[in-house]
């Protein structure tokens, strides 16, 4: 995979949040944190590019980066984002629902694909790519808690969303450990 797919999704959602934090009297990005995100989501988005570097400068590999793994772990960032932007959170009853599983499963799928070489047998990566994201779903509904809930109008509905949100991003890891255990063990 090239490099401008990582890059073409960072770009896309920095633009996005940028509109969102500075073009005045647009309803939709009221009161949902959008200054934190415009910081938060672009180092996010760049904290496994930038331990990969890390760790292949210290094992002197020249290995090609894996844009693809970068890709997945960036691209639930620019959905959240762009689900934001088409105003689909408040049009689309279950659109929240939908971004927990399928952005864990992307976000961790790659995770999955960075880790994944080096964890054996396969049984146990599928079972830490789990565990990884049962432990950034429960980062993420605080994030969301601290950011924007707490004083929110979303108050009276946030246990239960919480609930289901840690629920279906529990279980989008566990199909992206699944999916990579596989696809790793045939390798």
């Amino acid at each position: 995979m090239l490099l401008a797919v990582p890059i073409t999704i960072l770009v896309l959602t920095v633009v996005q949040l940028a509109v969102a934090e500075w073009w005045p009297g647009i309803d939709r990005f009221a009161d949902k944190a959008f200054g934190a995100r415009l910081i938060s989501y672009p180092l996010l988005m760049l904290i496994a590019p930038a331990l990969w570097w890390v760790a292949s400068r210290r094992r002197r590999q020249s290995e090609a980066p894996p844009y693809g793994a970068f890709s997945l772990i960036m691209l639930p960032f620019l959905i959240d984002v762009s689900g934001n932007s088409a105003d689909l959170y408040d049009a689309i009853g279950w659109w929240d629902d939908l971004n927990h599983l399928v952005n864990w499963f992307f976000l961790l799928s790659g995770i999955g694909l960075l880790i994944g070489r080096s964890v054996r047998p396969t049984w146990a990566l599928a079972l830490l790519v789990t565990g990884l994201g049962a432990v950034l779903a429960i980062g993420w509904e605080l994030g969301e808690w601290y950011t924007f809930i707490r004083h929110g109008t979303e108050l009276d509905t946030a246990y239960e969303d919480t609930l289901g949100d840690l629920t279906l991003g529990t279980l989008g890891a566990s199909v992206a450990g699944l999916v990579v255990a596989r696809r790793l063990a045939r390798t």
